[in-house]
């Protein structure tokens, strides 16, 4: 049987991403075609590297393909990724390909917790991430990364002071907590908050990065108001817990990033806390904040409901000794593993149907 490089291509282009609805030849998801002695080889290149339907695409144009060369010829398939963007030649920030703000309606929520793990967990998959502490008046990721007594170093670039940012677990780390002594207040109005929430995004050096999150104060202020209008913000993710008072603060956070004047879009919900499991009853839930209280608010708003995160002792002592759970094993490692891959789902969805992305508000 003879084919050729159209044939093998023609063969893939039946081949659909099952989140993008496209075939892959015309999402430009497959490279170096070679048909050589009788041997197939090509290279699909995920729109993430924590793309969780990895298995299932390889599958798929191994399949395409024996139906085109036979049985008999091997089929080499390396698979590889390179992460979306709609960020194009941005002045500020311009190695980031995807701004991410991390939210909740109230504090207590756990937002830093799921900030720091999901960070984590997409840094695991090979992702290039980088987290700013956004949280002003309470900065708890570098205890959460064991690295509250470590300080940024600065550089000098063309006259100016740029920070380099700390890097721990895989993850660049920026806080107003590297700047401060760790057991003082930051006392400090809006305007003097916000100029120092630019300085991270305007004087330090990224570098290359996948995604950059932000982990935002609670509720709604001048913080959020200043990170839309210095950058453009791929989504927002929503962190919650069941119990109705959590849900009443959340639904003001999601309203909030639909406003006109902020208009980012809302990746989906984060309900942490889900439930209670004991470390030793593995497989014992206990529903003690309430029950899917973050599907319901997921389905009041159309948004996807992209992890439900047990409450386990160990999340609590992960955060205070600084090794975040997401890099020990158990069912809490895999509840932010699959996070992460929802996360990285929703924005490669989002940056294929968006044709551009701009500054909500200047």
């Amino acid at each position: 049987m003879s084919f050729s490089q159209t044939d093998i291509l023609k063969a893939l282009s039946t081949v659909e991403d099952p989140d993008l609805k496209r075939d892959l030849v015309s999402l430009n998801m497959i490279k170096d075609v070679k048909v050589e002695a009788a041997k197939v080889s090509f290279t699909v290149v995920l729109t993430t590297p924590a793309c969780p339907l990895k298995e299932k695409i390889r599958q798929d144009c191994e399949d395409a393909v024996r139906n085109v060369v036979g049985a008999g010829v091997p089929i080499d398939i390396l698979v590889t990724s390179s992460v979306t963007t709609l960020r194009d030649n941005a002045p500020l920030l311009p190695g980031v390909k995807n701004i991410i703000a991390i939210a909740s309606g109230k504090g207590g929520v756990g937002k830093s917790t799921v900030t720091s793990n999901l960070a984590v967990a997409l840094a695991q998959t090979g992702a290039k991430v980088g987290l700013i502490d956004a949280d002003i008046y309470g900065p708890s990721i570098p205890t959460m990364f064991n690295c509250e007594h470590e300080q940024p170093h600065v550089k000098q670039v063309n006259g100016k002071n740029i920070i380099i940012p700390i890097e721990q677990y895989g993850v660049k780390l920026l806080s107003i907590g590297f700047l401060t002594p760790p057991d003082s207040a930051v006392v400090w109005r809006g305007p003097m908050a916000s100029s120092a929430l630019k300085q991270f995004f305007a004087d330090a050096d990224w570098g290359e990065l996948d995604y950059l999150l932000i982990d935002l104060p609670p509720g709604t202020s001048d913080i959020h108001l200043t990170m839309v209008q210095t950058v453009p913000v791929t989504g927002a993710v929503i962190v919650t817990t069941p119990q109705k008072v959590a849900l009443a603060d959340a639904n003001k956070g999601l309203s909030m990033f639909r406003q006109p004047q902020i208009n980012v879009p809302v990746l989906g919900i984060v309900e942490n806390m889900a439930w209670f499991t004991p470390e030793e009853l593995p497989d014992n839930k206990y529903f003690i904040f309430g029950k899917d209280g973050g599907k319901s608010l997921s389905e009041k708003y159309d948004v996807p409901l992209l992890g439900q995160i047990p409450l386990v002792q160990g999340i609590r002592e992960s955060g205070d000794s600084g090794l975040p759970a997401a890099m020990k094993e158990g069912v809490v490692a895999l509840a932010f593993q699959d996070l992460a891959k929802a996360v990285a789902r929703r924005i490669a969805i989002r940056n294929a149907q968006t044709p551009t992305l701009v500054t909500a508000v200047r």
